[in-house]
């Protein structure tokens, strides 16, 4: 059944390919960013605007079946140095969208969190978060404000900017011929294709995920180590790795995960992306866009 949906965040990476999966599914979708989307369909409606504004966030909020709140500060390093940034962004701004949803009546409230959300790592930005979903858990007991709380693993795929992991190995060995990986190479990710991802978060708009915790994370645990070699292989054997061997306070090497009674399900789908193959189209992608420069 087709619905008005709006994607807060939607011109980002993985927001502009959740809004062209909804839009595919036949919904009608509104995108709402500091920026116009580069990716902006001829079907979709954009509002440029910034989510610490109640008066536009409620404007563009009238009319909304679903939300999806896709915007505020994502970067986990970034955070660690600016937690007044991720306490605006992450937390201000996700309750002025909740006031927004419960006065216009949503239905459902999609939020983008992280697995980092019940761990001892990942510093500010876990504990923004991790407050954001308190909050959103609170609204639906007060206002009956229907959620699903999506938990994000290590994304990749097109369209990632130079922040995102391995968008930035891909790019040191196609530019500079070695890429030095800030670590041992034995820590554990879950990677998940960006567009199985964007997919996944459509699905979930089905009546079992609502008020639910869902875990959003690739289909098989890769040391860092080997996903490197692979692309080492992909490269013709071309580049050199090394690893700096030093550890960080905030990224987690095997899990994130510590003891926690409040857990969430693991969605995933039987159709996927291998790694490799979407690692290649990573890789075409830089090579374009360098050309173009």
């Amino acid at each position: 059944m087709s619905q008005q949906v709006i994607v807060f965040g939607g011109s980002g990476f993985l927001g502009s390919h959740l809004a062209d999966a909804l839009s595919s599914a036949g919904h009608k979708v509104t995108i709402f960013d500091q920026r116009p989307s580069p990716y902006l369909r001829s079907d979709q409606t954009m509002v440029v605007s910034d989510i610490l504004d109640a008066g536009q966030v409620r404007q563009a909020m009238k009319g909304q079946n679903v939300v999806y709140h896709f915007a505020g500060l994502a970067d986990l390093d970034r955070a660690a140095d600016k937690p007044l940034e991720a306490i605006s962004q992450n937390i201000v701004g996700t309750v002025n969208l909740l006031d927004a949803a419960v006065e216009s009546k949503v239905e459902r409230f999609v939020y983008a969190s992280t697995i980092y959300v019940y761990s001892r790592l990942g510093g500010f930005y876990r504990c923004s978060k991790q407050a954001t979903e308190l909050f959103i858990e609170e609204y639906n007991n007060c206002y009956e404000l229907d959620f699903t709380v999506l938990r994000y693993g290590s994304l990749y795929g097109p369209r990632a900017n130079a922040g995102n992991g391995i968008r930035r190995l891909l790019n040191q060995g196609l530019t500079e011929g070695k890429i030095i990986y800030p670590g041992t190479g034995d820590e554990v990710r879950e990677y998940i294709n960006v567009k199985d991802a964007a997919q996944l978060s459509v699905d979930i708009l089905a009546s079992k995920y609502k008020n639910q915790h869902i875990v959003v994370t690739g289909h098989n645990p890769m040391k860092s180590r080997e996903m490197l070699e692979m692309i080492r292989a992909m490269l013709n054997q071309k580049i050199s790795i090394e690893f700096s061997n030093t550890s960080n306070n905030f990224h987690y090497i095997l899990t994130p995960y510590s003891f926690t009674p409040k857990i969430g399900s693991k969605l995933v789908s039987n159709l996927y992306t291998d790694m490799g193959q979407g690692l290649l189209e990573c890789l075409q992608e830089i090579s374009q866009d360098s050309e173009k420069k």
